[in-house]
């Protein structure tokens, strides 16, 4: 598993992002791509791919974690780690899935 590479174990919250990611794969691709008008995951920018799985996950299996900041964190990483237009990317795609997954609506 990639934790186990890792030279210093993450924290606690990090372990459980990626192996709640990694145990919910198939249900967090099949989200993303039901909500990604023309795009296929392959077709994404992998840090975009990535980010977007940590917040369906977040938005899907985390309730304790509030919408706005799993959508904040992830389009604030995307802004910083990616192309210039993925923050947009993914705050837009990261709310029509809140919105489904969570009953809130956008704003």
């Amino acid at each position: 598993m990639l934790l186990d590479g890792l030279p210093v174990p993450p924290d606690d919250y990090a372990q459980g992002l990626v192996l709640g990611v990694d145990a919910h794969m198939e249900a967090i691709d099949a989200i993303i791509a039901k909500f990604s008008e023309h795009w296929s995951l392959e077709r994404m920018p992998v840090v975009d791919r990535a980010l977007l799985r940590i917040g369906t996950y977040e938005l899907g299996w985390c309730p304790d974690v509030p919408t706005p900041v799993a959508i904040t964190e992830a389009v604030e990483l995307a802004k910083q780690y990616s192309t210039k237009d993925s923050g947009r990317f993914v705050n837009g795609l990261l709310s029509r899935i809140a919105a489904e997954l969570r009953d809130v609506t956008e704003s």
